[in-house]
């Protein structure tokens, strides 16, 4: 009877211990959490998860892989415009990695819709969307694990060298062809060859310095506008605060924007433009004083106003800034 014990020892030693088998269990699990999220993967690049899949695969270890999380509300009755529109860039960084050399069982793009999974966003106190996070392959969620979607917006070569920078895993982002452009082109080379056929020898209009000045103007308004800045940054047109329902078209931050901003700064400018405008004809025109009193008056109002209200958004931005005109 005294050999059993003996046996056994020599039994679990030969075994490698519980260790050893605690250790093959959680290399079994990973292997089939790994082998699952490449299933998933290979037939859609974003995953869809609900909050069961989500503390299996993201939350619980064992986990040799970091996930990008995006935290979203697509159904039609949330209204999120905004949600949308990461959705889209979201999908096509994803595609582009899964699609490329990048793709890589290190590194997976998930997705919670809160209609799916809003006991996630309980768990994790989250009370806005979109949000995306980065669930790293050890330990928990740093401050810069989540992005700043506010500052640096959701195009995704945006989300591409966050990734980057919290994973080491670099993916080129590949755009599928958009025909916008070429077609807008050839249209106005249409419509330019149309109007050389129509006007023969006649080619007057091209050296029409106010057709040029309005289109150099044109131009102008909208590069100081920072058109230039959202389609690098692709930032969301407004936002809508999920509390109160108040959307706010004004970024309170001077490093960002929003798209519904630059245009009431391209409005603001215009009307400082046409009342500068007015002003001089005013002073050069061959009209009679009575009319260019008039004019005087709409380009001192317009300035007056529009400058006014440039710099209230200003102030709103810039706060603690001192100076204000009306």
């Amino acid at each position: 009877m005294a050999a059993l014990p003996v046996l056994a020892l020599l039994l679990l030693a030969a075994s490698g211990g519980p260790g050893a088998a605690g250790q093959k269990r959680k290399e079994m699990v990973l292997s089939e959490k790994v082998s699952q999220l490449m299933e998933w993967a290979s037939k859609r690049s974003v995953i869809r998860m609900n909050g069961d899949k989500f503390r299996r695969l993201v939350k619980a270890p064992p986990r040799n892989y970091s996930v990008i999380v995006m935290f979203t509300a697509l159904q039609p009755h949330r209204q999120c415009v905004v949600c949308k529109q990461a959705d889209e860039e979201y999908q096509i960084l994803a595609n582009s990695w899964r699609y490329s050399s990048a793709f890589t069982n290190k590194i997976f793009f998930a997705m919670v819709d809160f209609d799916e999974g809003s006991d996630v966003f309980q768990m994790l106190n989250m009370n806005s969307a979109p949000t995306f996070i980065n669930f790293p392959a050890k330990g928990k969620p740093k401050r810069g694990d989540t992005y700043e979607l506010q500052v640096r917006g959701f195009a995704a070569e945006q989300l591409a060298r966050w990734v980057a920078d919290r994973t080491d895993v670099s993916i080129r982002v590949i755009r599928p062809p958009n025909y916008a452009g070429p077609l807008m082109l050839g249209l106005l080379l249409a419509v330019i060859g149309g109007l050389v056929y129509l006007r023969g020898s006649n080619l007057d209009f091209l050296y029409n310095k106010t057709g040029w000045a309005f289109a150099a103007l044109c131009f102008v308004l909208a590069m100081t506008s920072g058109q230039m800045w959202n389609h690098i940054r692709g930032p969301p047109y407004a936002h809508k605060n999920p509390h109160t329902g108040q959307v706010n078209y004004i970024h309170g931050s001077s490093q960002a924007q929003f798209v519904a901003e630059t245009h009431i700064v391209l409005l603001f400018n215009g009307g400082v433009t046409l009342g500068m405008v007015l002003l001089h004809e005013a002073a050069t025109s061959d009209m009679d004083v009575g009319k260019r009193k008039i004019m005087c008056i709409a380009g001192i109002g317009l300035v007056v106003v529009f400058f006014s209200w440039l710099l209230s958004v200003f102030r709103s931005k810039y706060h603690g800034y001192p100076y204000r005109f009306v």
